[in-house]
């Protein structure tokens, strides 16, 4: 019986070491980011055996800390699989951040990045990998507008008709041309990786248009049709938050990463402000004729400064959202950092007015000066 049992135990430890990458380095690395895909994991893993047999791959699950225990599963997966490696990110958000984690954790010449959804279709990536092997190509992109049903199936009219809005902004900024440069679903050589990264946004979404941007050269790319599924399982991850976070990415490109996204960000949420300020004010000059300007003005202040905030947090900082206690003292944090800030513009402006004496230039000057002290103070202090 304990013959029987050894000899189980040496066929079993045999078979999965047949299975493992580890007896052959790693061509191919699979990178995967996850938030609340739990029912996915092991599908996405099936499919990816059987398109990638004959080929020395392993998967990379980069899992944001996800509530429905994706993390967890992965781990018990890995137990299973030799092939499968699991990175849970605590703290940290961001499906860009969770992309250039997982490709800097591989040393495979070769990365690759799906969506854990299964929107993506695995079976195009031998020929991904076929094409990039040539050698004439640093990029791969499986693309949703080569095939004329690419975008039908899967997504709604309106994402529809938002992805090709996304394409044509990036075409402005990208010195490459790609028929789809937000496609989540790419191949990139290890060097374009490596020459990238310093450059590349951890927030965000679109990794592939941030890769190319980020590139002095044009890339050499190969394109590959293929048609978007439908979701089996999860919520898709598409909000306003991600159109806003886009949009940021877009001008800090073209500013040639002078400007950081987020302060772009913070900067249009600011711009929310005064419009905020100013139906505040002359809602409370209605409400209250006996009112004098200088209170009215205070609370009116207040009002706009209390919008900043929780815009912020929403959207600015999403993946350092404050919550519960923290919330409330980071709204105090912020209050005080701004009113600061109102002092730099006022002592900014009214310095270059004395020298210089054009009222809508210094008051812009001082306007700028108080910005940028709001943004790095708030960056520091609050988020």
């Amino acid at each position: 019986m304990e013959g029987a049992q050894g000899v189980s135990s040496g066929q079993a430890a045999r078979s999965r070491a047949n299975k493992s990458p580890a007896s052959a380095a790693i061509e191919l690395t699979v990178v995967s980011p996850t938030f609340n895909e739990r029912p996915n994991i092991r599908p996405l893993t099936a499919k990816l055996h059987q398109a990638l047999d004959g080929v020395a791959w392993e998967v990379i699950f980069v899992d944001d800390d996800s509530p429905d225990g994706t993390a967890v599963e992965v781990k018990a997966l890995a137990g299973e699989d030799p092939r499968v490696r699991g990175i849970r990110r605590v703290g940290r958000r961001g499906l860009a951040g969770a992309v250039l984690e997982g490709a800097m954790a591989s040393a495979a010449p070769y990365v690759v990045v799906i969506d854990a959804d299964l929107q993506h279709d695995e079976s195009i990536l031998p020929q991904m990998l076929e094409t990039i092997r040539a050698g004439d190509k640093d990029l791969v992109v499986a693309t949703r507008y080569l095939d004329p049903e690419g975008l039908a199936q899967g997504l709604s009219i309106t994402r529809q008709r938002g992805s090709r809005l996304a394409t044509w902004l990036s075409r402005l900024v990208l010195k490459t041309e790609v028929s789809d440069p937000v496609s989540g679903f790419f191949m990139a050589r290890r060097e374009v990786w490596d020459r990238a990264a310093p450059q590349l946004s951890t927030e965000g979404f679109k990794v592939l248009f941030d890769i190319i941007a980020s590139h002095a050269e044009p890339l050499r790319v190969a394109e590959i049709p293929y048609r978007f599924r439908d979701r089996l399982e999860g919520e898709s991850k598409l909000d306003s938050r991600v159109v806003v976070d886009y949009l940021g990415l877009i001008l800090n490109k073209a500013t040639h990463d002078v400007i950081p996204a987020r302060a772009i960000l913070f900067g249009a949420v600011g711009a929310t402000g005064i419009a905020v300020h100013l139906i505040a004010l002359t809602l409370l000059s209605r409400l209250d004729t006996s009112l004098a300007f200088v209170p009215a003005q205070f609370l009116a202040a207040l009002v706009a400064m209390t919008s900043n905030y929780f815009i912020n947090n929403a959207v600015t900082y999403h993946d350092r959202r404050k919550r519960g206690w923290r919330l409330l003292t980071g709204y105090l944090a912020f209050c005080l950092a701004c009113s600061a800030g109102l002092f730099v513009n006022v002592a900014v402006a009214s310095f270059l007015h004395e020298r210089l004496p054009i009222t809508l230039l210094a008051g812009a000057i001082g306007a700028a000066f108080g910005a940028v002290w709001n943004y790095v103070t708030t960056a520091l202090a609050v988020w």
